[in-house]
């Protein structure tokens, strides 16, 4: 009878030590699984454009319809910010509705990070005015006369005779950079010309809208998103002997209007994860489906 016991003694030692070293195995084995099988990112931070935040909101929201668990924060405050929130690594996405610049890129790289860049939409600048102010044709000649400073009377233009109020938006947006360089400069980049001292610098896309809907005497300028009932778009032509051509969909989409654009969004390196199931989304179908909704131009 001892020796019976003895032998189950040892029997239950010996069980007991083989399922505590191969629940041992496991753990280890299921901490090395998770240290070489990276885990996706449950949140996505989005940053930038103005004229993007509400194409990129639109986005969001029906991304997360397909991913619930992924959580999306989308923000403005003009490409400059997405890009500089890009470079300093707070943010996963900058959205911008201009190229980065050669300096952007270089103090990307210096701090590691290397932009990628994905054209997501086109878009056309809106020169808008208000509903009661009879002009309604511009050459770009004629805007960028304006915009300079150098035409400062609506009647010179067709128009009463009225101070033209200049609204434009702040030196960070892309907007405003695109405009001044292919507008006020003719596409010469590093060129002099800036708009005129008594431009109204706007904190965005939307406070020019409501100004430009309350001010008799107002021109500015935004993305097509901004279009709205409130303000009168201008039809720009390339020069005196060439149509004026309204920012439309199916004019951006064939070049025809001159102050057309691309659109981006970067990251750091190639997408991965859900930020690239994020990519993946505005590229389908629905995806540019969204751009066309926003009325922006769709790349696919």
């Amino acid at each position: 009878m001892r020796k019976f016991s003895a032998i189950l003694a040892t029997t239950l030692v010996v069980v007991v030590a083989v399922a505590a070293t191969t629940a041992a195995a496991l753990v280890l084995a299921a901490a090395a699984a998770a240290a070489t099988v990276p885990q996706k990112a449950k949140s996505i931070q989005i940053k930038g454009s103005d004229t993007m935040v509400n194409l990129g909101q639109a986005w969001a929201e029906a991304f997360s319809k397909r991913a619930p668990g992924v959580n999306i924060a989308v923000t403005g405050g003009g490409s400059g910010t997405g890009i500089a929130a890009l470079i300093n690594g707070t943010c996963d996405i900058a959205e911008s509705s201009r190229a980065m610049e050669d300096r952007e890129i270089k103090q990307a790289e210096a701090k590691g990070v290397k932009p990628s860049q994905e054209k997501v939409a086109l878009d056309g600048i809106a020169v808008v005015v208000h509903p009661k102010n009879p002009v309604k044709n511009l050459t770009m000649d004629q805007l960028r006369e304006i915009f300079l400073g150098n035409i400062t009377n609506w009647k010179v233009l067709g128009g009463a005779n009225k101070p033209i109020v200049i609204l434009s938006r702040e030196v960070n947006s892309g907007t405003h950079i695109f405009l001044k360089e292919h507008v006020l400069r003719r596409g010469v980049v590093k060129g002099p010309e800036e708009f005129a001292p008594s431009a109204l610098m706007m904190p965005s896309s939307q406070a020019i809208a409501d100004e430009v809907a309350g001010n008799e005497n107002a021109v500015g300028y935004y993305g097509m998103g901004y279009i709205g009932p409130k303000q009168k778009v201008i039809a720009v032509a390339k020069d005196a002997k060439s149509p004026f051509i309204e920012p439309t969909i199916d004019n951006v989409k064939a070049n025809t209007y001159p102050i057309s654009r691309p659109l981006f969004l970067y990251t750091n390196g190639k997408p991965q994860g859900v930020v690239k199931d994020f990519l993946d989304f505005v590229y389908s179908k629905e995806g540019q489906e969204i751009v066309k909704k926003i009325d922006f131009v769709p790349v696919k």
